[in-house]
């Protein structure tokens, strides 16, 4: 392939506020955050991002409510690279969320609002893509991007457009200790030629359609862990730029747990990321 790969993202985006904490409070207690953030977040806006960090540009089709947080989400992002947004306006408030981040780097998500997902009917041009990752949007949605894209890869928390489109995925990528992704994933696993399962410092392991199967190892972090938040998403980008990209699989989850762990080091998901630069 000459060039960086042409990469889309479908999916959502929520305005998290992030506060740093020593510890998680206990039930009754105060706790005084060390320091803030605020950022236009979410699995959609996150992969965008890392897709954009690393191959330049990134088309981002997304929901967002017709309000004042949904025109700052829309400006942070072009701010943060995103080429290209087609934020389908919807009358609900866009979804914000609180994460805190906690002494071991560890990150406690609350969100606040439904997740607005972005329709197929609605969405703007899809012209031939090398890679597509999936978040949030519905069946129709999914259809048009099997179409357009020849890698198509999809987190579980999308589950219901999968179950409703039908369509084959080249990658199903989750976490193996989210009891919720765990639990969406099962019934679609069989659309999906490969399954990703991250593990976090164990790196994790993959089983493809052929009886195929294997790990990866973590990559080593570059410097001080500081912020869970974004990793597993930058993982998914990771690996489906590679994908995308024509990387072989190992090569791909290599560059995968790269983005996670760099991202890791970082404080909020957009701090520290693998750019085009690095690879």
């Amino acid at each position: 392939m000459s060039g960086p790969p042409r990469l889309s993202v479908i999916g959502h985006t929520e305005w998290v506020e992030f506060a740093r904490t020593d510890h998680l409070p206990g039930r009754g207690e105060v706790a005084h955050a060390t320091s803030e953030l605020s950022e236009p977040a979410g699995g959609g806006a996150v992969v965008a991002v890392q897709f954009a960090r690393l191959a330049g540009e990134c088309r981002f089709h997304t929901a967002l409510g017709d309000d004042e947080t949904g025109a700052r989400a829309r400006a942070r992002l072009s701010e943060l690279g995103v080429t290209t947004i087609d934020g389908q306006l919807r009358a609900e408030p866009t979804r914000r969320a609180l994460t805190l981040v906690d002494g071991s780097a560890e990150r406690t998500i609350i969100t606040l609002g439904p997740r607005l997902e972005p329709c197929g009917e609605q969405l703007g041009e899809l012209s031939a893509l090398d890679g597509l990752y999936f978040t949030a949007g519905d069946g129709a949605a999914l259809t048009r991007a099997r179409a357009a894209a020849r890698v198509l890869t999809l987190t579980p928390r999308a589950a219901s457009a999968a179950r409703d489109a039908q369509v084959e995925l080249d990658a199903l990528i989750y976490s193996a200790s989210d009891e919720l992704e765990i639990r969406l994933a099962g019934p679609i696993e069989h659309l999906a030629k490969l399954v990703i399962r991250t593990a976090g410092t164990e790196g994790g392991e993959w089983a493809a359609h052929d009886g195929s199967s294997g790990r990866w190892p973590a990559a080593t972090v570059p410097g001080t862990p500081r912020d869970t938040y974004g990793c597993g998403d930058t993982f998914a980008g990771g690996v489906t730029y590679g994908l995308a990209a024509g990387y072989q699989l190992a090569d791909a989850l290599a560059l995968g747990a790269r983005c996670a762990a760099v991202c890791l080091t970082g404080h909020g998901p957009y701090e520290r990321m693998l750019d085009g630069g690095d690879l």
